[in-house]
């Protein structure tokens, strides 16, 4: 399996997948782990609203990449939105969601700048065309 097949599964299999149970850990945070052949991916968070978190993939025990992300939301009506952009993320590009997405009132887009070696991203969400919700993120390869 490649790094991009495995974070796209990771990353439904965790924080876009309604029904995954988050561990609590020291100093408020949250993680969820997923693991496939040698292959584990580690998403720890802090806070709500802002929130802060770090996702980790390692190879045989080996940190190979790591993302750093932040976001901040008008309303928590937004987080059920955002997981369902975050499920749709792509192949290509298996940082956060879809280059755009929309349902309803809502909107996502993300834009990013980089590859999986060491990227600059930035996502958003509108409501009726009024921004609810902004987030950045970073990361690449670790050697």
């Amino acid at each position: 399996m490649k790094l991009r097949e495995f974070l796209v599964k990771a990353k439904k299999a965790t924080y876009a997948n309604e029904k995954v149970k988050e561990i609590k850990i020291k100093g408020g945070g949250k993680v969820l782990t997923f693991s496939k052949g040698k292959f584990r991916y580690q998403d720890k968070y802090f806070g709500t609203n802002p929130f802060y978190g770090e996702e980790i993939v390692l190879l045989n025990r080996k940190v190979i990449w790591i993302m750093n992300y932040c976001g901040q939301a008008k309303n928590k009506e937004v987080y059920a939105f955002l997981k369902k952009a975050l499920k749709r993320v792509e192949k290509n590009k298996p940082f956060r969601g879809p280059t755009k997405f929309k349902e309803g009132k809502f909107e996502y887009k993300n834009k990013v700048l980089g590859n999986m070696g060491g990227f600059i991203g930035e996502e958003k969400i509108t409501k009726n065309k009024k921004q609810i919700y902004g987030g950045h993120y970073h990361g690449g390869f670790v050697k």
